[in-house]
């Protein structure tokens, strides 16, 4: 096994592994394991050169599933597949917990709950034919760019729907991915994890052929707030694109990261500078689209020109501030509220916030908005700066490498 991996990683081009293993041999003793750290080995030296995918089709126990978590795409098929690293008998016998197979380690736990895994499909047939089209977006390797497949979609085609789909008011939800089908080209929308932390969209789409890497809050879920789980969702996603020469395109409705006691307990802002990190240290054409509003550390991660995106669009009610209206009129004008009248007062302040701050014309008089957009022109929009970013090249300072909060 990792002699054919090492094969892959000096011609470049990706290896795809079906698993269907019980793990280490116990007749076998040490070796088993110190020839899986081997292969473990050579996933790591391979991540970021080669795409790597993992197809599990049948138990996988022990370090068999190690490799698997090692690299970028794995796949699993209702009925058959299985991961984990100690099986129900061992849980039963060490915590006194029981389990089947399926609650365990099955397809729709790992791409439900654990985000392990990042596609599931009906059987085996299906599972092949989705990495084909997964492969399609591809490169071989990282000194290659993805191929570019026409799709015969006009680049000037305007997004009439997204009136519709879109509502004027940023209270009010909507599904994100009606926004991607109709602004990328069409029927090119690859959805990746589309069970895990569904807060956050990502996949693969292609814009004027190209192919480019996705990032979408969801407003229908949790209003679209980031939280721990769709923060590593994200992070993990830009960094592949960033291995592969994938442009990212970011269509950004976001109120903030989501607030509670825990998450806060449980890590949010460490998960949450993973985002900071991975589009920072990106050299990949960065895009970010303001779509109805941005807030606070969300902004700052998913759009922010300081952060290195290199065009910032925005419609023309985009509302990009710290926070919300409301919010902040509750915090600057505490004292005037505590009187009378302060309903009057503080409708009066809303509205004056909002006429100086919730507009994206404040930001593009600083810099901070290349272009203010309307809905009908985004995909002529996205298209133009994509055009000009694809010849990018940004360098990093010389280092080993970085110390990403994991």
């Amino acid at each position: 096994i990792a002699e054919i991996m090492q094969h892959a990683l000096k011609i470049g081009c990706p290896i795809i592994g079906l698993f269907d293993s019980g793990g280490a041999r116990i007749q076998e003793g040490i070796h088993g394991l110190d020839t899986g750290g081997l292969i473990f080995k050579t996933n790591t030296l391979a991540s970021g050169v080669i795409p790597q995918i993992s197809v599990i089709l049948g138990p996988c126990a022990g370090i068999a599933v190690y490799s698997p978590a090692l690299t970028d795409f794995t796949f699993m098929t209702k009925k058959i597949s299985n991961m984990f690293i100690t099986g129900p008998d061992v849980i039963k016998s060490v915590t006194g917990e029981k389990i089947d197979f399926e609650n365990l380690g099955g397809p729709l736990v790992h791409n439900e709950k654990s985000g392990v895994a990042h596609f599931i499909t009906e059987n085996e047939k299906e599972c092949f034919q989705l990495i084909k089209l997964l492969l399609s977006y591809l490169p071989q390797n990282n000194m290659e760019n993805p191929n570019f497949i026409s799709t015969n979609d006009k680049p000037d085609r305007q997004n009439i729907k997204l009136k519709d789909i879109v509502p004027k008011d940023s209270k009010k939800v909507y599904d994100v991915k009606g926004v991607i089908e109709e602004v990328m080209d069409k029927n090119t929308f690859l959805e990746i994890q589309p069970l895990y932390a569904q807060n956050a969209v990502i996949g693969l789409a292609r814009l004027n052929s190209s192919a480019v890497g996705i990032v979408a809050t969801q407003p229908s879920v949790l209003a679209g707030c980031l939280d721990i789980n769709s923060s590593d969702k994200i992070a993990r996603f830009v960094r592949f694109c960033d291995s592969f020469n994938i442009p990212i395109i970011n269509l950004v409705d976001v109120t903030g990261y989501l607030p509670g006691v825990e998450q806060e307990h449980n890590g949010i802002i460490r998960h949450g500078a993973k985002v900071l990190y991975a589009y920072s240290e990106a050299t990949v054409p960065k895009i970010s689209l303001v779509m109805r509003k941005a807030y606070g550390g969300a902004y700052i991660a998913l759009v922010s020109k300081d952060m290195g995106y290199d065009k910032v669009l925005a419609w023309p009610n985009a509302e990009i501030a710290v926070m919300g209206a409301e919010q902040a009129v509750n915090i600057i004008h505490r004292r005037d509220l505590a009187g009378k009248d302060a309903e009057k007062i503080k409708k009066q302040r809303v509205e004056e916030y909002k006429e100086k701050f919730l507009n994206p014309y404040d930001a593009a008089k600083r810099g901070r908005v290349d272009i203010i957009t309307e809905e009908k022109n985004t995909r002529k929009a996205l298209i133009s700066c994509l055009e000009m970013l694809l010849t990018k090249r940004e360098r990093r300072p010389a280092k080993k490498h970085g110390n990403m909060p994991v």
